[in-house]
């Protein structure tokens, strides 16, 4: 599926594994954390985790997590 989102052509991709992440603690330290200059962490957010390389982590937004992640049973 193809769709313009401003002005530029994207494709649709699924994703094939499970992210890895926890609540993210306002006030912590994000040293080694990658953070999106859009993002503001905040209560609701999340620290994601490459299990295959634990020093890859990244922030995700808290709007973000609850529109496209649930906890997985």
């Amino acid at each position: 599926m193809m769709k313009l989102i401003d002005g530029v052509q994207y494709r649709s991709y699924k994703r094939k594994s499970v992210t890895w992440a926890r609540p993210y603690k306002p006030g912590e330290s994000l040293e080694g954390v990658s953070v999106s200059k859009e993002d503001t962490p905040s209560t609701g957010g999340l620290i994601a985790v490459n299990e295959k390389n634990p020093q890859d982590k990244w922030y995700i937004a808290a709007q973000y997590a609850a529109d496209n992640l649930e906890v997985d049973q």
